[in-house]
């Protein structure tokens, strides 16, 4: 069984984080870890967590507080070398579970590149429903509502 965790990015292993990295074809689908980390470091509202399994840093999220009442998920990757092994779902879960606590949170919003294959199928599965391209006509907005807004 896969264990894994959400764990914040700290002095002790923020060098690993930004060593993750994704397949050839994946990299213009997502962002530089290093960074989105500078990014979080001086903008209020940015949670970052590195996805571990076991002791081993695999993977890595960013998601911002928007307004009190919505998160947007930035950031989502595996590295390349776990890939297909379930951790991207079962990270998914967990990162979703935190989000949830904050009570005041209405809506969890992702965008993606709508020429990713994979990224529809996987986010609809759990539950995010596409609402069109975002303001700029290039990402997918897709959103999962959690009480009225």
């Amino acid at each position: 069984m896969l264990n894994i965790s959400l764990r914040d990015v700290n002095h002790e292993n923020y060098e690993a984080v930004c060593e993750l990295d994704v397949t050839k074809q994946q990299e213009p689908f997502v962002a530089c870890n290093m960074w989105s980390l500078v990014e979080a470091a001086y903008n209020d509202g940015h949670t970052c967590r590195a996805i571990y399994q076991g002791d081993q840093p695999v993977g890595f999220f960013m998601w911002v507080k928007e307004t009190p009442e919505l998160i947007s998920i930035w950031r989502f990757m595996v590295d390349k070398q776990f890939q297909h092994q379930g951790i991207g779902r079962k990270a998914m879960t967990l990162a979703l579970a935190q989000i949830k606590q904050d009570t005041e949170i209405k809506q969890i919003e992702i965008c993606y590149n709508p020429q990713n294959p994979v990224a529809k199928n996987f986010y609809g599965s759990f539950g995010f429903i596409e609402q069109g391209l975002d303001d700029e006509g290039e990402d997918m907005l897709a959103s999962i509502t959690l009480k009225a807004v």
